[in-house]
């Protein structure tokens, strides 16, 4: 019987929202909320997704609208006109070995399984939604300090 490797998910990084337009779900945030953009919209091609972010108290909101014919969000907001929750994302010390963890768990990690730059700047990965009660998970490797 092999011992599965220890994994401590660290702090909540963000709450991915899957939106239309990031413009428009931006200006509700500051109507209802008060809130402000803590990062402009950018391009991650690689993901097929426009990003920014909107900081609260203990975590950020990732708002993610597509880019390009191709982006997974497509698919999401097919099912979910109106946008919504896409995932939530939890930093972790060692994106290999969390990913390697995932895998002795028996859960499936997207794609090749191999890390590809997120948002931040810092390797993410993927766990299905099928081995999370339906959630999305993303999994990062834990910003340098003071880049959250």
């Amino acid at each position: 019987m092999s011992v599965l490797p220890p994994l401590l998910l660290g702090r909540l990084n963000h709450v991915g929202i899957a939106c239309v337009s990031i413009y428009d779900t931006v200006a509700m945030y500051g109507r209802l909320f008060g809130a402000t953009v803590s990062r402009a919209k950018f391009d991650l091609p690689a993901q097929g997704v426009r990003v920014a972010f909107i900081d609260v108290a203990n975590s950020q909101l990732e708002l993610i609208e597509p880019l390009g014919d191709d982006s997974p969000i497509h698919g999401f907001l097919k099912k979910n006109p109106n946008g919504g929750q896409h995932h939530v994302c939890f930093e972790v010390k060692d994106i290999i070995a969390a990913r390697d963890a995932m895998r002795a768990r028996g859960a499936t990690v997207l794609g090749t399984g191999e890390p590809r730059m997120g948002a931040h700047g810092v390797p993410v990965i993927f766990v299905h939604p099928r081995d999370t009660s339906g959630v999305l998970v993303e999994l990062m490797q834990e910003p340098p300090e003071g880049h959250h």
